[in-house]
């Protein structure tokens, strides 16, 4: 059989799945060592045994100064930044970006200014926003916004184009008006292809939420780790990495779940597409 149509097992995707982290973990534990061992007080690469304590003294005891667990007070603060910039963006890019799809007038109108939004760095605007904004929350939530609204808008406005005029024209034929096309038929399909989108722009919602933090805040997992940085303590920032990116996947593991749920539909054309 040729290598192309062969298509492992569940338990063999999970072992597939699963080497290469165990791989990357053996190098980096051998590396560690080696530089331990020439030197037991090098920073860069620390011992997981020491990652372990750091964790250890941030999650499970409260802070001399504040009496809060840092690693979770810094959690609970960049979920809770990040879940109100995506869900405001998620809004705003389904709005608009079926209204831009559905409506040739309100397409002409607004396209062109999305775009252009969307070709700015949002990173370069985030002095005008802390100006604007404060150094609160607000202008936070409004960098992830600003970073991937445009993005969103411009998916849901191509998802809305690409649905098939048939669709459409038959509903005209059975007495839909604009809102009942909206409502009933586009609505609908346009959903699934939302949450995609929301799961595509998660990586740069964390990296506007990151910088944002790591520039003005008082707590939050960015700021935890440009706060340690100065004195290189890679005991705690490897730990927060790794702890950003596990929070990452099971955002996007949820996502995907939830959307299993809700379009099982939605999924088996996928399935039937032959895409993922």
């Amino acid at each position: 059989m040729r290598i192309v149509n062969r298509h492992p097992s569940s338990p063999m995707r999970w072992i597939l799945g699963l080497l290469p982290f165990i791989l990357l973990l053996l190098v980096y534990m051998a590396a560690s060592e080696a530089r331990l061992a020439e030197n037991a007080n090098d920073k860069l690469l620390p011992g997981i045994t020491k990652m372990a304590d750091a964790i250890q003294r941030l999650a499970f005891e409260p802070s001399k100064r504040t009496g809060e667990y840092l690693f979770w007070q810094d959690t609970a603060s960049s979920l809770t930044r990040l879940a109100m910039g995506v869900g405001i963006s998620a809004l705003i890019g389904l709005i608009i970006g079926l209204g831009n799809g559905a409506v040739p007038l309100m397409r002409a109108k607004l396209s062109p200014l999305v775009v252009a939004i969307s070709l700015i760095p949002p990173m370069a605007i985030l002095p005008v926003l802390f100006i604007i904004f404060g150094l609160g929350e607000l202008s936070k939530v409004v960098l992830i916004v600003i970073g991937i609204a445009p993005f969103i808008i411009r998916d849901m406005q191509a998802r809305t184009l690409d649905i098939p005029s048939e669709q459409l024209i038959k509903a005209q034929t059975l007495s839909a008006n604009s809102w009942q096309l909206i409502q009933r038929v586009l609505l609908p399909q346009l959903l699934p292809r939302l949450l995609d989108a929301v799961r595509l722009s998660l990586g740069s919602a964390w990296l506007f939420l990151i910088a944002a933090e790591a520039i003005a805040a008082t707590d939050g997992l960015g700021y935890r780790i440009f706060l340690v940085r100065r004195y290189m303590s890679m005991d705690v920032i490897l730990p927060y990495v790794f702890w950003i990116t596990l929070l990452a996947f099971l955002i996007d593991w949820g996502l995907r779940l939830i959307s299993k749920k809700a379009f099982p539909w939605y999924h088996s054309q996928q399935s039937q597409g032959g895409q993922s």
